[in-house]
């Protein structure tokens, strides 16, 4: 018996030992563990970036090979700095400053000193660093762009920070990811996976040779391209026409929800932020507080969106049956509040929807507006209503589209009012002007657009995106396939299409006609206000545009908003007249008004605020 009992406990003993130390073998070096072994050094190997293409399969984004210069702390030996800097290209300050800080990250892991060299740099270099103890070049891939336009698509991308070193263990100290745009929705699709081998060392600090014979190495995963809904062509065109003017267009396919176009004015050629110069060429950008260019005015500028809201008034008027397509309502060259008396340049005299709408009548919409809130008992439950109506067309909300940045907008409540005039001590007359967009209504060119696809689809829209295809595969996210139905019924539509309709055949979009295509439309003329010196200033309005085309089968929806662009017939309508033509016919025949709009800037108007001439009022409501 005891014989058996000491048997037992030797062979007990026996598989402790052998289960220990074949989980020391197998189980338990996870990389974090391997990495705090200082006898394993790794060496990554970086996968190239995923390519960016446009919806048609053109390229818009590679890369290109750059060359980093790293550093181990621990082992670098006595080295003479100056010579060393003047190999490099750096000031001693400066590398010394850097070897600090690496020390700090870490005495044993890899720092980057010298950041993207070029390959003339690269092949100066390769020889002469084995000299240099502790120093090595780390090849990276770096963005290369196939086109000047669509900085505020793409984004860029820069060098991880310590508060992201901290947040994420898949970073490594000099390692890129996406800061903005599609660059940083999308960036663990475009990374791809970095592969890692595990070398061992002697006591020596000698490589003796890969660790485990390489059965923790990993290969690395190249990055999955990407296909894009932007038309490169149209971006580009888009861009050309904003040259000289601040602003946003936003372009849709209104069946499907994809941007086609998403241009910012003024932009930037993309390749300014790449490479060793981008630190200094972003600077100066950004802090170009005047012009904004890196400001994405397609959806961080919130503006009042003006008479093309007069569409959403009507469609409301119409669902609460206050109005019909034949209602009248006499304009007396403007319309009163109280005794005061607002203005309108449509001509004055009778207005029906379709009229009203061509010849953008501020009385008639301040008269639908005004029988919307008369139907119901309060002024608060015809709020409630109207603003359920206005926001089932997306506005006054995020959209949930796949862009990394925006802006809201604002849709006015009861909490508005009441902060603005005491609970419930406010009429509809106090916020008349919501009746033809402006008041406390705010928009971003993305829903100005996003609105416009959904009167262009007669009641519904598909949220915006921009992603297409993720390595050959179409992307099937029921987020943006499926439609979002607004709060207005179909039949609605029509009358109040045929009113943009003939805005171009016989309205205030007249002289932007296109012929062959059948375009609906709506200028808008937004007032502009600013402090300056402490005094509130009023500046030349904002021009803003809707249209969509063609009219019976829509296949672009767009949006265009310009900064001090005087009436919305006049730079905003060229501009999506022209994008239009641009899109579905491939060529332009009004070249009077592209010629028009690639001569023309609006830089003196920008510089007024400073140079003190006076600004131009335009108070035509276009």
């Amino acid at each position: 018996m005891k014989k058996l009992l000491l048997s037992s406990i030797i062979i007990i003993i026996g598989l402790s030992f052998i289960g220990r130390l074949s989980y020391l073998q197998v189980f338990k070096y996870s990389q974090t563990q391997v990495l705090e072994d200082s006898a394993i050094k790794a060496i990554y190997d970086y996968p190239e970036r995923g390519y960016i293409y446009d919806r048609s399969g053109e390229l818009l984004v590679a890369n290109q090979p750059a060359y980093d210069i790293m550093v181990i702390p621990r082992e670098v030996r006595q080295l003479d700095t100056l010579e060393f800097c003047g190999l490099l290209g750096i000031e001693k300050e400066v590398f010394l400053k850097k070897l600090l800080k690496a020390k700090k990250y870490s005495t044993r892991l890899p720092s980057v000193v010298v950041h993207q060299l070029s390959k003339a740099d690269y092949a100066r270099l390769q020889e002469k660093m084995r000299k240099y103890n502790g120093f090595y070049i780390q090849k990276r891939s770096l963005r290369y762009y196939d086109t000047k336009s669509g900085a505020n698509v793409f984004g860029f991308i820069s060098e991880v920070n310590d508060y992201e070193l901290s947040q994420n263990p898949y970073y490594k100290q000099g390692e890129l990811k996406g800061r903005t745009g599609i660059e940083k929705q999308y960036e663990e699709v475009l990374r791809g996976r970095k592969g890692v081998k595990y070398i061992q060392k002697d006591r020596f600090n000698r490589d003796i040779g890969p660790y485990k014979s390489g059965t923790l190495d990993t290969l690395p995963e190249q990055g999955k391209a990407i296909k894009i809904t932007i038309d490169k062509t149209l971006q580009e065109y888009g861009e050309l026409l904003m040259n000289g003017k601040r602003g946003g267009v936003v372009a849709i396919e209104p069946s499907s929800g994809e941007i086609l176009a998403m241009i910012s004015g003024p932009s930037y050629d993309p390749s300014l932020l790449v490479g060793r110069e981008r630190s200094k060429n972003y600077t100066k950008l950004y802090n170009d507080s005047i012009a904004q260019p890196t400001y994405d005015r397609s959806v961080l500028a919130q503006t009042s969106p003006g008479s093309p809201f007069k569409a959403i008034n009507a469609l409301i008027g119409l669902q609460e049956e206050v109005i019909t397509p034949e209602t009248q309502i006499r304009c007396f060259n403007g319309f009163y509040v109280g005794k005061k008396k607002r203005g309108c340049h449509c001509g004055g005299g009778l207005r029906d929807l379709n009229v009203g709408i061509y010849k953008s009548c501020n009385a008639y919409f301040a008269g639908t507006f005004r029988k919307i809130f008369d139907k119901f008992p309060t002024t608060q439950e015809g709020l409630d209503v109207w603003e359920k109506h206005v926001k089932s067309f997306g506005l006054g909300t995020f959209l949930g589209s796949d862009i990394p940045t925006g802006r809201k907008g604002s849709i006015p409540n009861r909490n508005t009012y009441d902060r603005m005039y005491g609970e419930n001590r406010w009429a509809a007359t106090y916020f008349i002007s919501n009746a033809i967009g402006q008041g406390e209504i705010l928009v971003t060119p993305i829903q100005l657009a996003n609105m416009t696809a959904a009167i262009a689809n007669r009641g519904f829209y598909i949220t915006p995106h921009i992603l297409k295809e993720v390595d050959g595969k179409k992307v099937d996210d029921p987020n943006f396939t499926e439609p979002k139905h607004t709060s207005i019924d179909k039949k609605h539509f029509d009358p109040v299409v045929e009113g943009m309709r003939n805005v171009y055949t016989q309205g205030t979009g007249y002289y932007v006609q296109i012929p062959g295509i059948d375009i609906a439309g709506k200028t808008g003329t937004v007032e502009n206000f600013t402090k300056i010196d402490g005094v509130r200033t009023q500046l030349t309005d904002h021009s803003v545009f809707i249209a969509f085309a063609p009219v019976d089968d829509p296949k672009i929806a767009i949006a265009v908003y310009i900064e001090n662009g005087y009436y919305g017939g006049r730079y905003a309508g060229h501009i999506a007249s022209l994008l239009i033509e641009k899109y579905l016919k491939g060529e332009i025949t009004r070249t009077d008004l592209e010629q028009r709009m690639l001569e023309k800037t609006l830089d003196k108007e920008y510089a007024k605020p400073l140079s003190g001439e006076p600004f131009i009022i335009n108070e035509r409501v276009w």
